[in-house]
């Protein structure tokens, strides 16, 4: 990739993670909102001038917007998160929430007879799930829906729902929570 594609992906990137519109950033860097606009785009290569008056506008060093982001691989290991359990039904964090992603990943264990209820979460919420292993009911709106291993359902995570396992054996789900 080439400098002024670099310094356009990273300029871009790193404004809109400090929730700043173009004109925003080019007020407080004293440049002009056209300049952003075409480091952005890839048309300008900014002088080195620029490049310190937009770092420190983002309050960022000089080198945040010449370096490409090394790709990253996350390994998570099952032994390594804390579980969370109560009596039959047990939840795994593998990815929490933060400032890189909207969502949750979980791993769900539901034991033989388990019958777990949620609240809701909060609004503007959903719940994507895919049973992995057996087989349960999951009650939403006064409606059931029957999963066995690999349905899959989703739906708007806000309002109360239910997990039954009525099976005479265990049960295992990937469920991820969207956060809009």
């Amino acid at each position: 990739m080439e400098i002024g594609e670099i310094i356009a992906y990273n300029l871009k990137k790193l404004r809109e993670e400090q929730n700043l519109s173009q004109g925003q950033l080019a007020e407080r860097a004293g440049v002009s909102k056209v300049i952003i606009s075409q480091i952005e785009k890839g048309d300008s290569n900014p002088t080195i001038n620029t490049i310190w008056k937009l770092t420190s506008a983002l309050s960022l060093p000089y080198t945040s917007l010449l370096e490409m982001e090394e790709p990253r691989a996350v390994y998570v290991k099952k032994k390594e998160r804390s579980e969370i359990s109560e009596g039959k039904y047990h939840i795994y964090n593998y990815y929490p929430k933060n400032a890189e992603r909207n969502f949750e990943v979980y791993q769900i264990e539901m034991d033989a007879g388990c019958d777990h209820t949620s609240v809701g979460h909060c609004a503007n919420s959903f719940e994507y799930l895919v049973l992995t292993d057996g087989k349960i009911t999951i009650s939403l709106n006064e409606k059931d829906y029957i999963l066995e291993k690999d349905d899959a359902l989703y739906f708007d995570a806000s309002q109360p729902h239910r997990y039954k396992n009525e099976e005479a054996s265990s049960a295992k789900m990937t469920m991820v929570i969207q956060y809009l």
